[in-house]
């Protein structure tokens, strides 16, 4: 059975030099117990959480102090 992973991605290109973006999203998601994959390239991020989770993981960043636009 293949999961379905809704992605949260980050909505500007990112200078190669910023540190802790991943962990900025990461920590507070795990503090919730949800799992992620995260996946990165040079310019942007992307973190896939579980389709029942989404609206769970949505909910943590936003009040970790995260924008997350639809």
């Amino acid at each position: 059975m293949r999961a379905r992973l809704p992605r949260l991605q980050d909505s500007r290109p990112l200078r190669f030099a910023l540190t802790g973006i991943l962990a900025a999203l990461a920590d507070p998601l795990a503090d919730a117990g949800l799992s992620l994959l995260a996946l990165s390239t040079f310019d942007t991020g992307y973190v896939l959480v579980r389709a029942e989770t989404l609206a769970r993981a949505v909910r943590t960043l936003a009040e970790a102090g995260h924008t997350v636009l639809s």
